[in-house]
Formats: structure tokens, C-alpha cells, sequence
């Protein structure tokens, strides 16, 4: 990479704010800024880097006003944060890649081989599979029978491609991820639990993320569908029959019980669960460890707690959970003070009736 601040202002419809000609070769952080890179600032909570970075250039959202001097070179973009993913891609994509499929490689005979793939030493394509032009399979990835792989799509080694698995275009699958195991099927009955054969598959559409460790697992019939632009973080599992539907993002350690369908655009955050059989309405955000048992049929809400609730009553139950304690004091102070009321009124009336 080596560009001037004005190549990349010119690339992005942006405009330079100091020096144009300033040589940029590398990306680094704000707050771990060097000479030659180019960082970028989106999150006001950064700004205070902005007048210390040895960055020779900052990307900054168009209407951004410094509140100090700034040394170092601004280019304003309409968006810093997708100015930078663009960027970002334009570097990789102009990275030296590998091509062509590796001796070491096993590819069925039956398999169909788009052009400009890549598949790297020890992996499997089985029969009858499609791998689609300019796909790009690292080193020891397993990629079943009757799979499709969309053109532009990227597995990384040790992905595991399941038979009768669609991936769209475009999506990336990384280490370690399954998609197509059986989903958790058993019927049972007084000797035990009895296998339900799991005979459906997994549709992931065009644009779809997958990460590191998750799983996603096939139907019992029909298909678990990830719909297009979804992001699955690390360590999600998806159980069989769900449906994703467009641009949701699901971060860490979430789990989603069968037959649930997840609404367009939510947000699951770190360690959501959701139960079986389930609904949730589009624009939906459950904050993290929200455990959700019934349908969310209210768009554009939050929620969080478990169960779940809507955020603002969740937290105000939680600002009484920690005052619990205190309380039970005060409580058992109150019982105390009654207690020695009512052994005085009881002395009075004793003397009472004493006269």
C-alpha cells in the first residue's frame, strides 16, 4: 500500500484538510499511531488521540469539527468507519494470493470447479459438489457432497462444509466452523432417547459471515436458513429449522433453540439465548446474557434480563436487586421496632386492666 492523502480522498469522495501529498503505506490505530499510517476516528470517545497521534493522516466524518489543533492530516469522508472496511478490502484484495488447486488436494471427479479457485493442500470436495469462480478454500477444509459454494466465497482451514449445504456468494466461513451437523433430534420413550434422523440441509445466502467455532446445524426437513448479510460471531450455535433473517448480527457465545425464527436486522450481544418455537419482530436489540422465552412481536425495542424484559424495566429492577440487601435491613429493623411496639402495647393494656 502506498498512496497520498488526495488519492484517497479522491477514492472516497472526501477532502483533505492539510497536507494532500503526505505518503500513507500502512493502517494503525488512533491511540497507536505512527508515521505513514492512516487511522481513522468515528467514536468521540477516541477524540483525544486526535491531537496527540503520530498518524500522518485521520479519516473523520465529514461534519467532524476538531475542538484543538491537530497536527496531522484530516481527510473527511461521509462515513469514517466504512470508508475504512473499504479501504481495508481494497488492501486485501490487492494482496498476492494463491491459485489454482494444490496436488495435496482431493477433489471428486464429479465435483464442478469454477474458474480462479483456489483450494489448498489436505482439503476435501466431495461428489457432485459446485465450487463456484473465485472461491477460496485454505488448507484442510472439508466440503461434503452436493454442496454449492457461491463465486467469491472464502473458507478457511479447518471449516467443515456438511453434505447438501448452500453457501452463497461472497460469504466467509472461518476455522473451525460446521455448518450442516446434525441438529440435536431425539424421541423419547421408556429405553431411552432415539436418534430423529436428521434429513434437511443449511441455505446460507449471499453475503453471510461466519465465525470461528460456530455451529450451524442442517434441518430435520426442509432447511436452517441464515438469510443474506447476516454476521455470526465466534462460538454461536444455531440450532436445526432456524431461520436468520437479513443483516442480523449475533455476537459470541449466543444460542438459538430449534425452529426459532430471528427477525430482520437484530442484534443479539454476547451470551443471548433464545428458547425454541420463537418469533422476534424486525430491529430488535437484546443486550447481553438476555435469556428470551416468548415471542418479541414489538419492532425497534430492546430488552434485556431472563427473562427478558424491555431494557428500561429490566434495569430499574435491577437498580432494586442491588439495593435488596440494604432493604432487608431496614425490614428487619421495621419487624424489630413493631415487635417491642407491640410488647409495650401489650404491657399497657395488661396495667389497664390491672386498675
Amino acid at each position: 500500500m502506498k498512496f497520498t492523502a488526495k488519492e484517497i480522498a479522491d477514492h472516497l469522495g472526501g477532502e483533505v484538510v492539510g497536507n494532500p501529498d503526505v505518503v500513507l503505506t500502512d493502517f494503525s490505530s488512533i491511540e497507536k499511531g505512527r508515521e505513514g499510517a492512516l487511522s481513522f476516528l468515528s467514536n468521540m470517545q477516541y477524540e483525544s488521540y486526535l491531537y496527540s497521534t503520530k498518524s500522518s493522516a485521520v479519516l473523520v466524518n465529514h461534519d467532524f469539527e476538531p475542538s484543538q489543533e491537530v497536527t496531522t492530516t484530516l481527510i473527511k469522508v461521509p462515513n469514517a468507519y466504512t470508508a475504512l472496511a473499504e479501504l481495508l478490502k481494497l488492501r486485501n484484495e490487492a494482496e498476492e494470493k494463491p491459485m489454482g488447486i494444490s496436488s495435496l488436494a482431493y477433489v471428486d471427479p464429479t465435483a464442478v470447479i469454477g474458474e480462479g479457485v483456489y483450494i489448498g493442500p489436505f482439503s476435501y470436495i466431495g461428489r457432485d459438489s459446485v465450487i463456484g469462480d473465485g472461491v477460496r478454500i485454505w488448507p484442510n477444509v472439508f466440503v461434503g457432497g452436493r454442496v454449492t459454494i457461491g463465486e467469491g466465497s472464502r473458507l478457511y482451514s479447518m471449516a467443515v462444509i456438511c453434505d447438501h449445504t448452500e453457501v452463497g456468494r461472497r460469504c466467509v466461513i472461518h476455522s473451525g466452523a460446521v455448518i450442516g451437523g446434525d441438529g440435536f433430534g431425539f424421541a423419547p420413550d421408556a429405553d431411552g432417547y432415539h436418534k430423529i434422523p436428521q434429513t434437511g440441509r443449511v441455505v446460507l445466502e449471499d453475503d453471510v459471515e461466519i465465525g470461528a467455532n460456530a455451529c450451524i446445524d442442517r434441518a430435520v426437513m426442509d432447511a436452517t436458513v441464515i438469510r443474506k448479510g447476516a454476521k455470526i460471531d465466534n462460538l454461536v450455535q444455531i440450532a436445526h429449522n432456524c431461520e436468520v433473517e437479513e443483516h442480523t448480527a449475533i455476537a459470541a457465545q449466543s444460542g438459538i433453540a430449534g425452529s426459532t425464527t430471528i427477525g430482520a436486522w437484530n442484534v443479539l450481544a454476547g451470551q443471548v439465548g433464545i428458547a425454541g418455537h420463537l418469533k422476534t419482530a424486525p430491529h430488535v436489540t437484546f443486550a447481553a446474557k438476555t435469556g428470551v422465552l416468548s415471542d418479541i412481536k414489538e419492532p425497534n425495542t430492546v430488552w434485556f434480563g431472563y427473562p427478558a424484559q424491555p431494557h428500561i424495566k429490566a434495569m430499574k429492577a435491577s437498580a432494586k436487586f442491588v439495593q435488596l440487601p440494604e432493604m432487608d435491613r431496614e425490614l428487619y429493623q421495621l419487624k424489630s421496632e413493631i415487635e417491642q411496639l407491640k410488647e409495650e402495647l401489650n404491657q399497657l393494656k395488661a396495667e389497664h386492666h390491672g386498675k
